[in-house]
């Protein structure tokens, strides 16, 4: 069975593309292919030219070289070297004319071209790689995530090395999974590539068609229209809460997600009164998760963990601190301090003593902490409504989570 999915999606630049003959009246229904030498004949007079040139401005930029070739079978067929642009304003042509257009490839398309390729060869079971051939989908999935957060850390970075190999790691992974997709006739990177650019096209239309928008409030109203109307929804009918959550538990990750449906909660009125109230909650939370843990049952020992975390992100909200942010910041410090540590001791960490360890930490700790600048400014104010100290309250009357009610402590 031959794929309708072209998983070549270019010829390759170490050899000479085919010429591709076709006649006007296909290219005028069809269109034509950009990485190939084309040959358009049956151009039988002006007015079939004019809809012609029309049609070709669309996919071609307007300085592109293009030859008008008289007719094919006389001897010395008459040719004459010109641009698209021109080829309106072109006069004295004798019809039926032909019109051929040369592969103009870019460095850019030779470039992925080359890495379509390898991959190709990865996965060809003839010579391929062993790892690369066991991979699925499914299996790939992790280092999307993970080339995703560490091409994020490398933008933060600011290294321009650094993100040139992560977005070159993060495209790898667009590739593989369109090269297996092809490889079971689902769809190829050509298909990748067409969609999202007649999605851009079609979600700006204040920049490719006549649609008027002069401010950011203006481009966002017209993109949640044009998506509505996509996938068939009305702007008139809102869209249910609990709609808008799932989305952002598909796309983002859980600690993300979790802030994310507590601002959507919070801004539909399930909300506490007072910071004092979160804290409660945290409190009451923390002691339920403890209990559970006297007990044998993992689901509900997860599950009160799970909403230990969610009000801790609650907290976050309230204080306006984003948990991701402080997270990694925690991660990074206990990275700097174990890296400290290995720097003052030639044994591995696993041949001390704890007490050798404790004393290590400590040293390390204090090093750190007297590099750290934000350690010598001033004591910041802290958010309306925060307390100075915070007690765990003595005992605590069951409540219900304003947020998710289902997780009522009764």
């Amino acid at each position: 069975m031959v794929s309708p999915h072209n998983c070549d999606a270019m010829p390759s630049p170490e050899t000479p593309a085919k010429l591709q003959i076709v006649t006007a009246a296909s290219v005028l229904t069809e269109g034509v292919q950009l990485h190939v030498p084309v040959l358009i004949t049956q151009i039988e007079s002006a007015s079939v030219m004019r809809t012609l040139h029309a049609a070709l401005q669309a996919a071609f930029p307007l300085d592109y070289p293009v030859s008008i070739v008289g007719e094919l079978t006389a001897e010395d067929p008459q040719l004459s070297q010109t641009t698209l642009e021109q080829i309106g304003e072109k006069k004295g042509i004798s019809y039926p004319a032909n019109v051929y257009l040369p592969a103009q490839v870019s460095a850019v398309t030779i470039a992925v071209q080359q890495l379509v390729e390898v991959v190709a060869k990865l996965r060809s079971p003839d010579g391929g790689c062993p790892w690369d051939l066991e991979q699925t989908p499914q299996s790939l999935t992790p280092y999307i995530i993970e080339e995703a957060y560490e091409t994020i850390d490398a933008i933060q970075s600011g290294s321009a090395e650094a993100i040139t190999e992560e977005l070159g790691d993060l495209l790898l992974q667009v590739v593989l999974q369109a090269q297996i997709a092809c490889e079971q006739n689902q769809f190829s990177l050509e298909e990748i590539a067409q969609g999202i650019t007649k999605k851009l096209i079609r979600r700006h239309p204040h920049v490719f068609a006549d649609v008027e928008a002069n401010s950011i409030e203006e481009v966002r109203a017209n993109w949640e229209e044009i998506k509505a109307a996509e996938k068939g929804e009305s702007l008139d009918k809102p869209q249910a809460l609990s709609d808008k959550m799932q989305r952002y538990t598909r796309s983002l990750p859980p600690l993300m997600a979790g802030l994310k449906l507590s601002e959507k909660a919070a801004a539909a009125g399930l909300e506490w009164q007072d910071l004092n109230d979160v804290w409660t909650k945290f409190y009451e939370e923390l002691a339920e998760f403890q209990e559970s843990l006297l007990q044998s049952d993992t689901d509900h020992q997860l599950s009160e963990l799970g909403d230990l975390f969610f009000t801790l992100v609650n907290v976050a909200r309230w204080c306006q601190l984003d948990p991701t942010s402080a997270l990694r910041s925690t991660n990074k410090k206990l990275i700097d301090r174990i890296a400290n540590i290995e720097s003052q001791t030639a044994k591995p960490l696993a041949d001390h003593s704890f007490e050798e360890l404790e004393a290590l930490w400590q040293e390390a700790k204090r090093q750190l902490d007297s590099t750290d600048t934000t350690t010598d400014k001033e004591p910041t104010a802290l958010p309306a409504g925060l307390p100075t100290a915070f007690v765990a309250p003595e005992t605590s009357e069951p409540t219900t989570d304003p947020v998710n009610p289902e997780l009522s402590s009764t």
